[in-house]
């Protein structure tokens, strides 16, 4: 068996002064719990709220239960400061992971092979630091508000720049907002980044409901058409009287969404994966393009698509094992990493090891493998619609599938941009942020 102790090591960070301290429940080794989140009151409050973990002895083997502070309809300031207690304890957990016999083929055929899953895990324990995530995000305006009941996390970074054009990027699954770090300074300060002032974006990065930092919801009934209002109203809130959207995987099912309610401040919408995956439209006599993007739907469903039909159908179940095995997270997310990015099934080649596991970390401090699941069991289907609001295309080559143009071209009435990039897989932004930026100016050049 695999094992080894790791030296624990990564102190809490200290409390602000004049906070407000919330009550605290025991749960049973429960690491979601410890997670201390701080938030404000109001969007220019100097002192932030902080939600504490009470570490219990060690010999009691209990950490105090904490959740996140209850968002209003106001936009509060939001910042994250994990304890030590909920980062020790996913050290621990790391270091006595029971792994599974090796694989009987070679390579990635029955998922993450064990040597690299070992590699992973022990990075993880070893060298990944959690803090230097935490000090990143400080360069960053986060917030909370609550809309329809749920509290919705969001980045939110403004241009130097008079007339940015706002964007509303909306990440997908296994993502996170993550996924857009590495361009926002590129959106926001173009003359920094090889362009012009008048390249130059205000960023809008929404976590999804039960993803990430936002709530999970309590019921049913958040299809892509809800988050979709909800992004709506959110832009409302920030003052926004025009705006354009981009999103891929499940961002790219909000963002169409966004697209047929038609909000009159919605200027238009990219996508770098069309909902196409189940509904292509598909002509009488298709051609080596369309031949070619339904073998690999074909390919996808036949060889790919396990987690799909599983989180449509049993995300509750899975998320028992997701939630509380930090390696079973870790692989959950990495296969579809490695196997959707274009890197040969080396993702770290391309987005590096830390920034991959600090999605992953996130998922695991959330405790959000159910509940991120569930927005596939509420949109079990997709149905193919046309759209008259300008849309841009661009296909990634080492996407799922290779969107063929007169695929685009029938189902977006107004199609301002189309291009093959030169590199890059289904995680657009994450994988190729240079490439991502260029097509977001060129695409939305003519809107502004």
């Amino acid at each position: 068996m695999w094992r080894h102790i790791i030296p624990l090591n990564g102190n809490e960070a200290e409390v602000e002064k004049g906070v407000e301290l919330l009550s605290v429940t025991e749960n049973h080794l429960s690491r979601r719990t410890a997670l201390r989140l701080t938030a404000g009151a109001g969007l220019a409050a100097a002192t932030p709220a902080v939600l504490l973990a009470h570490s219990e002895p060690a010999q009691a083997a209990s950490i105090a239960e904490v959740a996140l502070p209850a968002a209003t309809t106001a936009i509060k300031p939001f910042r994250v400061s994990v304890p030590g207690a909920a980062l020790d304890e996913l050290r621990r957990r790391v270091t006595r992971t029971r792994l599974p016999d090796r694989q009987t083929v070679s390579g990635w055929a029955q998922g993450v092979p064990l040597d690299e899953m070992k590699r992973l895990l022990d990075y993880w324990a070893r060298r990944y630091d959690w803090r230097r995530f935490e000090r990143q995000l400080l360069k960053y305006d986060q917030y909370r508000t609550l809309i329809d009941g749920v509290g919705i996390h969001f980045v939110h970074v403004k241009s130097k720049h008079r007339n940015a054009l706002p964007i509303l990027l909306t990440h997908g699954w296994p993502g996170s907002f993550i996924e857009f770090l590495e361009v926002i300074e590129p959106l926001t300060n173009p003359t920094a980044h090889g362009g012009t002032a008048a390249d130059a974006f205000d960023v809008v990065i929404p976590s999804l409901p039960g993803f990430g930092f936002s709530d999970k919801p309590a019921e049913t009934g958040w299809s892509v058409d809800r988050i979709a209002r909800a992004w709506q109203e959110l832009m409302r809130r920030l003052g926004y009287r025009h705006y354009v959207a981009q999103g891929g995987d499940w961002g790219s099912g909000v963002t169409h969404a966004l697209a047929r309610l038609k909000p009159p401040a919605l200027l238009g919408i990219h996508t770098n994966f069309p909902t196409l995956l189940f509904a292509p439209p598909v002509g009488d006599n298709p051609d080596a393009e369309e031949q070619k993007a339904l073998k690999q739907i074909a390919d996808f469903q036949a060889t790919g698509a396990a987690y799909l039909s599983l989180e449509t159908t049993r995300p509750q179940t899975i998320g028992y094992a997701l939630a509380d095995s930090p390696s079973g997270q870790a692989a959950w997310i990495y296969e579809k990493i490695a196997s959707w990015t274009d890197s040969d099934y080396n993702p770290a080649a391309e987005i590096g090891m830390d920034r991959i596991l600090d999605d992953i970390t996130l998922y695991w401090l959330t405790d959000t493998a159910a509940s991120s699941g569930r927005i596939y069991w509420e949109n079990p289907t997709t149905t193919w619609t046309t759209y008259d609001l300008p849309v841009g295309v661009t296909v990634f080559p080492k996407e799922i599938i290779s969107t063929p143009r007169v695929w685009a071209e029938r189902t977006y009435k107004d199609l301002i941009h189309f291009r093959t990039a030169a590199r890059g897989g289904h995680f657009a932004a994450f994988e190729q942020p240079a490439i991502f930026t260029t097509e977001m100016r060129d695409c939305f050049r003519r809107l502004r």
